[in-house]
């Protein structure tokens, strides 16, 4: 595994039940500014079973960025967790952000 993606797994290894990140803050955490469609493609090709949070990673809009039956799985998750996401994958940033401490 290349540093990149050992420092971005690390960080949202980090991010707490019941709150999320976007992609972009975990690119910003990870120590790489603006590489935040790079985190997007690492999330995207975890391997089946991975313990990592991925379902705690959302886009700057606070939206859920799958769709169809991957994106009711991503809701799921985040409601097991206590994350209030509505139908269509809005998550209130407002509240659930996490600051990265």
């Amino acid at each position: 595994m290349d540093d990149f993606a050992s420092q971005i797994y690390t960080q949202v290894h980090q991010i707490p039940i019941g709150k999320v990140a976007t992609y972009g803050d975990i690119a910003k955490f990870s120590g790489f500014p603006g590489y935040a469609r790079q985190v997007g493609r690492l999330m995207a090709t975890l391997p089946e079973g991975s313990s990592i949070p991925w379902h705690r990673v959302i886009n700057a809009k606070g939206m859920i960025s799958l769709t169809g039956h991957d994106l009711t799985r991503q809701r799921k998750k985040l409601e097991v967790e206590g994350v209030e996401v509505s139908e269509v994958g809005r998550v209130r940033l407002a509240k659930y952000r996490w600051d990265g401490y």
